[in-house]
């Protein structure tokens, strides 16, 4: 029995969401920079999206329902999840809360950060891939950016996706493969599942 565990933002989505969400308070051009130096592995994941948060949290739920039900998803990845739901996870960092729109068009299983008693828990993407791992044989993982690394390095087979941003160097050096759109990944994980 296998895995498959994609990234979110990037990877899934065609945009960043959290810059989407910023646009709403005006402060798209810091968020983008914020999270520009994230993906890049400039500023820790967790320092920056509790940073993130502390400004985005100021925007009514239901709004940010509204914004998030209007991401854009790769067509392909989306399909392919659709496909095999019952292998499919999403591993992000961004807050469960935020995501439920989307979580609910894509209909898989997510693992995402969350806020308990007001307090900010920032997922920890490897431990989440070293959990499958005990349920099954194997764990294949796709994403682009600093925080994807932990995960990619945790998995058995580990794909850099260039599909929105470039790969960054660590998720490049770290992945058994590398792709740039959406209908080559889905083949390349669709041969992977052959094997």
């Amino acid at each position: 029995m296998k895995k498959y565990a994609f990234d979110l933002d990037g990877t899934v989505t065609t945009v960043e969401t959290l810059p989407l969400l910023a646009n709403e308070l005006g402060l798209s051009t810091e968020i983008n920079f914020l999270t520009a130096l994230t993906l890049n592995g400039t500023i820790p994941f967790d320092i920056s999206f509790r940073l993130r948060y502390s400004i985005l949290k100021e925007i009514p739920s239901e709004r940010i329902a509204e914004i998030m039900a209007t991401v854009p998803l790769n067509v392909e990845i989306e399909k392919f999840i659709r496909e095999h739901r019952s292998e499919c996870v999403i591993v992000t960092g961004n807050l469960d809360r935020w995501i439920e729109p989307i979580s609910a068009r894509i209909g898989c299983e997510i693992y995402a950060s969350t806020v308990e008693d007001g307090r900010l828990n920032v997922l920890d993407k490897g431990a989440v891939i070293r959990r499958l791992k005990k349920t099954v044989d194997r764990v294949i993982a796709v994403g682009e950016s600093f925080n994807d690394v932990s995960m990619m390095e945790a998995a058995d087979v580990s794909i850099a996706f260039g599909g929105v941003h470039r790969p960054i160097d660590a998720a490049v050096s770290t992945a058994d493969y590398v792709v740039f759109d959406g209908a080559t990944l889905c083949r390349l994980l669709s041969a992977l599942a052959a094997e």
